[in-house]
């Protein structure tokens, strides 16, 4: 089917989803407005109407057609460890399931060829900036891939609460939400980095997110006989 005068295919569809992802980047997902958006890609607003119907459709969009990659490559990564383990007859460590979560979405961060880090920048800002109709919208697309991360991560610390494990991750991606928002806020008051290559985050946060992992479970009345460490 043809497309009607002035609203284009996928390339003119491709085109608004880059100035959206961008625009929300810079402006936040409310400041942005639609005719921002059709400025930034050269368009008029009945092309977005026609090719998404509404401001929310559109940010949707934005999310879903990234995160899919994402997802599937953090799965990948899991099914790999999880079938190395199964195959050497031991039991996959917590070490290794956080590696295949959270290393996708860093390396995503470091692609500023194919638009990976501003979405990733994008992702990064949606979980540090309150609304509610996009966290409904990430934690449906994440429900399956986060079910089966967290039962990994059970399965491979069977002697620490549940409950500590959902706190320590929950920690880990505020820490890595944060990281791959910018450096922006962190500069205020350190000045400018001697270091910026962005491939460099990665084996710098994966330490930090390890050793938060590795840390001695603290002391709380309700688990003084859980064990001392969640270890490798």
């Amino acid at each position: 089917m043809s497309n009607p005068s002035g609203r284009g295919g996928p390339e003119t569809r491709g085109r608004i989803l880059d100035a959206a992802e961008a625009l929300f980047v810079d402006h936040g997902l409310e400041a942005t407005s639609m005719r921002m958006i059709t400025a930034t890609a050269g368009v008029n607003l009945a092309a977005v109407n026609y090719h998404f119907g509404s401001k929310e459709n559109l940010i949707q969009e934005v999310f879903r057609r990234r995160l899919g990659e994402l997802n599937q490559r953090r799965l990948a990564a899991l099914d790999r460890v999880e079938d190395a383990a199964g195959a050497a007859g031991v039991r996959i460590k917590p070490s290794q399931v956080l590696e295949a979560f959270f290393e996708p979405s860093l390396q995503m961060a470091t692609d500023e060829t194919h638009g990976g880090r501003i979405f990733m920048q994008l992702l990064g800002r949606t979980y540090t900036e309150p609304n509610a109709f996009v966290r409904k919208f990430l934690a449906a697309e994440y429900a399956d891939t986060l079910e089966r991360f967290l039962d990994a991560l059970y399965a491979s610390l069977p002697g620490v609460p549940r409950e500590e494990i959902l706190w320590r991750f929950h920690f880990m991606m505020g820490a890595t939400s944060y990281a791959i928002a910018g450096t922006d806020a962190l500069q205020l008051f350190a000045g400018k980095f001697d270091d910026e290559d962005p491939a460099r985050l990665i084996p710098r946060l994966m330490s930090f997110l390890l050793g938060g992992l590795r840390a001695p479970l603290p002391e709380l009345a309700s688990g003084a006989d859980a064990p001392a460490r969640a270890d490798d």
